[in-house]
């Protein structure tokens, strides 16, 4: 025997969902009552408490609204298919959530080893550090906090210390009017060269990362104060 009609407030007592949500469903497409009585009343068939429960379900699995219903009503609707793309999209998340962690922790580590840190000189950490996620790929970023780790804060201290120093004398040269041919920049080239050996680890993939992110990332070149004219006179001497 067939099972008869369920008005709107029953299937709302039986399912555990308000009369509202379904109204919802109706509203939107998801879920419209099969009949009606000549007084207008809502009357769910079997049908459609077996399409309830499929959404019920598929919500209880992550699933959208929006989501739901191009699952339901696609034609040929797998439940495998719908599972097997909820997987993907949660292997997607988890994969967003771990490299959050990651810059979380890589985040909590220059906490960790600095003084106190201003807000401004927080935002740029995070800047930093997204926009190197963007240029290297995550078996680079592995090395490169493989070779951090292994050098500690002290000596990554004495490295940006370095490069402020390079670009200071840098400057100098520059103003006084040297060739970036000349020997005393060719001496601060080598310098330069031997700090990106130590961070890239002579790895030619990380250093191409390097390079395209120097050239296409303006606050790059604006660190420790080098403008377009000392961006220039480096790249001449390092061309050499």
């Amino acid at each position: 025997m067939r099972s008869a009609p369920l008005k709107v407030g029953d299937l709302a007592r039986q399912t555990g969902l308000s009369v509202r949500t379904l109204h919802y469903y109706e509203e939107i497409g998801l879920l419209s009552p099969s009949h009606r009585t000549a007084s207008g009343h809502r009357m769910y068939s079997a049908g459609d408490v077996a399409r309830l429960q499929q959404i019920k379900s598929l919500r209880e699995l992550g699933f959208n609204l929006e989501q739901i219903s191009g699952c339901l009503d696609k034609e040929g609707f797998s439940p495998l298919q719908t599972i097997e793309l909820h997987l993907s999209r949660l292997r997607e998340q988890i994969a967003l959530e771990q490299k959050l962690c990651a810059r979380l922790e890589g985040l909590a580590g220059v906490l960790r080893a600095g003084e106190d840190v201003s807000v401004e000189q927080l935002l740029q950490t995070i800047e930093v550090m997204t926009m190197i996620e963007k240029y290297y790929t995550p078996e680079q970023l592995a090395e490169l906090k493989q070779r951090a780790d292994a050098l500690g804060p002290e000596k990554m201290r004495e490295a940006e210390n370095a490069w402020k120093t390079i670009y200071d004398d840098m400057r100098t040269e520059m103003q006084k009017g040297s060739d970036p041919k000349s020997e005393p920049v060719q001496q601060i080239v080598r310098r330069m060269r031997e700090l990106i050996d130590a961070f890239t680890g002579k790895n030619p993939g990380i250093e191409r990362s390097l390079n395209r992110m120097y050239q296409e990332e303006p606050s790059m070149k604006n660190q420790h104060g080098v403008d377009p004219a000392l961006h220039e006179f480096i790249g001449k001497a390092m061309s050499q």
